[in-house]
This record gives structure tokens, C-alpha cells and sequence, in this order.
């Protein structure tokens, strides 16, 4: 702004005008001129962010107000928030401040939730019992910045009633999801809930806008949206739910459980006496259900999990992953071929490949305690995140059992959802038999696998890192379930089975017939010597039936490259509704 005055003006008056200005002016500058002259006598900056002073200040009025929202953030009674330390386990604002530090919360929603039935401010209430505070009705909802990502947030507060869910909770819980439906921003659930509150059971259970409709959110949310879950306490019933519907639950040691009813339930109902983590804790979830994606040590740990996973995710699935500058392995590609035996039955650990062809410090494994035979990890290659899906030989062979097919399915589903490419490294004698496997759905975990390969639009590539035999090529993205390549290590074999599974299987008879067994030794290995060069990687490759035969040593720099020359490949789908198998 400029400003010209009366030739005869002083200096003083210059400033007292420049001064006045400044109240009422947008302009970040003011520049008085005396008379004619053509400089300004005076230049005055304006600090355009610093509020204008006045006399008024706070009134009565909103100090009340801010007395209140003080007495709702203590939480519950005090008597319950006294027993958090014996449980380990940290005060839901608390934990909110670790999660998001101070200034990391960027707003909440609802937090004079019951407000009137509780506080001593409300009219609706006569006589005030601490014992019947309700603050927030025991849920916070709002958003946060994340390791510098938005997200929207949902966590129960335990000292109100066990983290119990009722009318008002719900209606905050379902305005959270379905503004995280508007917003396509991931969501953290930070579970610790008892269950319904059963005594008000009639105002939210099975509402339109209830309990019920927590679970068709999460549906419609899938997919559409990261959901990750830690669990804090012993989430019973309908609480348990939330965990099993999102894409990513971590449980904690010590803390954590989940189960349809409350040892108490079963003992009348079944008569099994059990406590609450021999039926559904950690272990329970992590090695047998595969309701446990991980299992952290305490509550600094499920942050720091969450905290790397979220790293491979995009915020929705209109997007594409992070990326991060590249890393070198932690160890040498060079030593790849070194760590596979020559043999197709000597065990090693996948992870050795694994480690070479990675970038340092990225492998985040997922379900590590359940299903071993097969492993299911993020990672990255060249800074781009990747999922793996990768036989272990260390483990029954690499045979595929039913809940490592199950297990390796929800990982390809989950990963095709977010728009993060594949990497299956082969090396397998197939699926198990027998009549153990056969009760457990072999056939229908297995089709899973199967069927989420070939419903996988994301760029994929098939490794034959050593054996593949049988329906193993199948489920692990082989040349008929479209990957962008096949590749395969010098060990590499593909057949419909190993060598000598296909020697007694075709050549029993003719073996039997020779009594000499030096002679029946010969043959035996001369069958399995030809057997073995109709199944191996150079034939294979000779037939164009596998795209290429990389040195070991380059295998990491040749996956770099295909990941980025079919970073944007788009694969069509057949016009359906959806598929039947999952």
C-alpha cells in the first residue's frame, strides 16, 4: 500500500498513519510519502499473521467449556485408570500421544458424546456418581497425521465401561468409516473393547445405524482402503470382528485376545474351563487361525510395526504405492546361486535368496508363525515395494499344506487390492497329499491360491528358483496364470513330478522285473538322469515355455528392470460381477 500526505507532515505522524494502516490493511507492506518527494519517508512491514490486539479476551463462557473438555479427557472412573499400569497397557490418550504426538492430532469428532447423562454441568443430571461416567461413551474417532500420512483413527477407551460399545460410540464409530469411504484415506482401529454394552443392547445392536453396520462399512472398505487393527485388550464377541475384517490386525503379548465368547460363555455353553489366551490369545491367532498378521512385543513395538507397514501401502486403491530411494541388499547378489543346493531335496532357507535380492532393511514379513512352508512378505526392489509369495524348503519341503495356500491367497488378494506388484520365487514339490491334508480342503484352500494368481491384475513375476513340480507351478504364477515374466535359476525343473516320484510311478513294473540290484541301481539312475534333463530350465527354455535363464547373480538387477518396464501394464478381466472362489 502506498500513502501520500501533506507535505508539512513530521515523522511522527508519518508512523502514527502507517501504524493505523496496519490494523486494517491486507497488504503485506505499507510505503507514506511526504509532499512530492519520490521516495517514501517511511516503509512499515505488516505482519499479516499475527492477530490484531484488542481487549477482549476468553469469557467465562468458554473457560466452562474448556473445564469440560478437560473433565472428558480424564476418561472413566478413576479406580479403573489407577489398574492401567498393573495391565501394562497405557491410557487411551496416552496412547493416542504415541501414536500421533502432540501435534499430530489433527482433530476429534464427538467427543461430548453422552455428555448429558453423565456430567455435572448436564441438566439431565440430579446427582452426580463418578461411577457413571461415560466420556466420549468410551470411543474417540477423528483424524491424525501418521508418519506423514492422514488417517482417520477409532480407539476405545477401556477405563468406560471395559471399552464397551453402545449408542453414541457406534454412531461415531460408523461417521468415521463411512467419511473414510468419502475421503479414500486409510483407517487404524486401536481396539480395546469388551464387546456390546449389553444393558443398552436395544438402542444400537441390531439398528440400521448399529453395531451391525460396523461390519458392512468394513466390507465396503475393503479394498478400497487400508484397515489396520492393533488389539490392546480382550476384544469378545462383536468387538472381535473389527480385527478380523481389517486387512492388517497386530495383537500384543501379554495383552491382547480375541474370541466369539468370554471363557466364561464357553464354560456354559461347551463346559471347556479355559482362560482368555489359551483360547484366543496371541499364539493362538498368530500360528493357528491367521487372524494375526503379526505380534507385537508392547505398545511401542505395534507402533513401530504399523509404522513400517504402512510404508508399502498407497492411501487407496486408486493409487500407487510409496516409493523409497534404492538400497543395496544386505548381502551380495553374488552369492546367490551359493546358497541353493544342487539337490532338490536338501533344505536351505529362502530367506538367504531372499536377502540378496531385496533392498537393505525392507523385508517385512507377514504371518510368520503360520503356514512356514510358504512365505509371505513386503519388500523392495529398487526402492519399489513389492510382495513376495515364496516357498520355504526349510520348511516340510516347501510343500504347499492348506493354510499356507490360504494364507498365500489373502496375501495376493490384499496386495492386487492395493496396486503392489508380485514375487513369487518358486521352489516346490507341489501341493501335500494325504488323507490329513484331504480333511483340511487341500482342494478348496488350494484352488484359493489358484484363483487370487489368476485374478491378480498387478504386474507378476515367477522365479523358478530351484523345483517346481506339479499343481506348485500353478499356484506359484507360472506361464498359464499371465505374469509379465518367467524366469528361472540354473537349478530350476518344472514337471508334473519330481524324478523319482515319476520313475515308480511310470517305470515300477519294468524295475521289478530286473532281479540284479546292481543292474535295477543302473537303470534307476539312468532313468532318473534322463527324467531329469526333459524337466530342467534349459529345456524349458528351449521351448520357449519360461521367458529367460538369469545368472543368480543378476537375478535382482533383472527384476528391477521388469518391475519397471511393467510398472503401468493393465490386464482386462472378464465382465462379471465377481468370482465365486473367495
Amino acid at each position: 500500500m502506498k500513502v501520500r500526505i501533506g507535505a508539512d507532515a513530521s515523522r511522527e505522524e508519518a508512523e502514527a498513519i502507517a501504524s493505523a494502516l496496519a490494523e486494517h490493511t491486507d497488504d503485506d507492506e505499507i510505503e507514506v510519502y511526504v509532499g512530492d518527494e519520490p521516495d517514501p519517508v517511511l516503509v512499515r512491514e505488516v505482519d499479516l499473521t499475527a492477530p490484531i490486539a484488542d481487549d477482549l479476551g476468553p469469557t467465562d463462557r468458554e473457560e466452562r467449556l474448556r473445564e469440560e473438555i478437560a473433565d472428558i479427557e480424564e476418561g472413566g472412573p478413576e479406580k479403573y485408570r489407577d489398574r492401567l499400569p498393573e495391565q501394562n497397557k497405557l491410557f487411551v490418550r496416552d496412547r493416542l500421544d504415541l501414536w500421533f504426538g502432540e501435534d499430530g492430532l489433527n482433530f476429534e469428532d464427538g467427543k461430548f458424546a453422552h455428555f448429558d447423562a453423565w456430567h455435572p454441568n448436564s441438566p439431565n443430571v440430579d446427582e452426580y456418581d463418578e461411577s457413571d461416567r461415560v466420556p466420549a461413551d468410551g470411543m474417540l474417532t477423528g483424524a491424525a497425521e501418521f508418519e506423514g500420512r492422514d488417517v482417520h483413527f477409532m480407539a476405545n477407551d477401556f477405563t468406560v465401561k471395559a471399552g464397551s460399545m453402545a449408542k453414541r460410540g457406534t454412531e461415531k464409530f460408523l461417521k468415521m468409516q463411512q467419511r473414510a469411504l468419502k475421503t479414500g484415506l486409510p483407517v487404524l482401529y486401536l481396539m480395546d473393547s469388551s464387546g456390546g454394552r449389553i444393558d443398552k443392547q436395544t438402542e444400537f445392536f441390531a439398528n440400521r445405524e448399529g453395531i451391525g453396520k460396523y461390519y458392512y462399512n468394513h466390507s465396503m472398505l475393503s479394498g478400497r482402503v487400508p484397515q489396520i487393527c492393533v488389539l490392546y485388550g480382550p476384544c469378545i464377541a462383536g468387538a472381535a470382528y473389527t480385527p478380523v475384517f481389517a486387512d492388517f490386525t497386530i495383537m500384543v503379548e501379554g495383552m491382547s485376545a480375541m474370541a466369539i465368547a468370554s471363557p466364561r460363555m464357553v464354560k456354559m455353553v461347551t463346559g471347556e474351563d479355559i482362560d482368555m489366551q489359551d483360547l484366543g490369545g496371541p499364539e493362538i491367532h498368530a500360528k493357528y487361525s491367521s487372524s494375526a498378521d503379526l505380534v507385537a512385543r508392547d505398545e511401542e513395538h505395534a507402533r513401530d510395526l504399523v509404522s513400517q507397514l504402512i510404508t508399502y501401502l498407497p492411501d487407496n486403491s486408486d493409487e500407487k504405492p510409496p516409493r523409497s530411494k534404492s538400497k543395496p541388499p544386505v548381502k551380495s547378489p553374488e552369492g546367490i546361486d551359493a546358497v541353493i543346493p544342487e539337490a532338490p531335496n536338501e533344505a536351505y532357507d529362502m530367506e538367504d535368496v531372499i536377502d540378496r535380492v531385496v533392498d537393505h532393511g525392507s523385508y517385512f514379513e507377514l504371518q510368520p508363525d503360520f503356514g512356514k512352508e510358504i512365505i509371505t512378505a513386503f519388500a523392495r526392489v529398487d526402492g519399489r515395494p513389492i510382495g513376495i509369495v515364496a516357498n520355504q524348503p526349510d520348511e516340510r519341503a516347501g510343500a504347499i499344506f492348506p493354510d499356507a495356500a490360504e494364507k498365500a491367497a489373502q496375501f495376493v488378494w490384499k496386495c492386487d487390492a492395493f496396486n503392489i506388484p508380485l514375487l513369487y520365487l518358486c521352489d516346490t514339490p507341489g501341493f501335500m497329499a494325504g488323507s490329513a491334508v484331504e480333511k483340511e480342503g487341500i482342494l478348496e484352500k488350494g484352488k484359493k491360491m489358484i484363483y487370487a494368481t489368476s485374478e491378480a491384475t498387478v504386474p507378476k513375476q515367477c522365479v523358478i528358483v530351484r523345483k517346481a513340480y506339479g499343481a506348485g507351478i500353478y499356484a506359484m504364477s507360472g506361464p498359464a496364470y499371465d505374469p509379465e515374466s518367467t524366469i528361472a535359476l540354473p537349478p530350476g525343473e518344472i514337471g508334473i513330478m519330481g524324478p523319482e516320484a515319476a520313475i515308480n510311478a511310470v517305470y515300477a513294473n519294468k524295475l521289478n522285473a530286473i532281479d540284479d540290484p546292481e543292474e535295477r541301481a543302473e537303470m534307476e539312475q539312468q532313468l532318473r538322469e534322463e527324467y531329469r534333463q526333459d524337466i530342467d530350465v534349459h529345456r524349458m527354455a528351449s521351448e520357449v515355455v519360461i521367458d529367460e535363464i538369469v545368472p543368480p547373480s543378476e537375478l535382482r538387477t533383472e527384476l528391477a528392470a521388469r518391475y519397471a518396464f511393467y510398472e503401468d501394464v493393465e490386464k482386462q478381466r472378464p465382465n462379471k460381477k465377481h468370482g465365486t472362489v473367495l
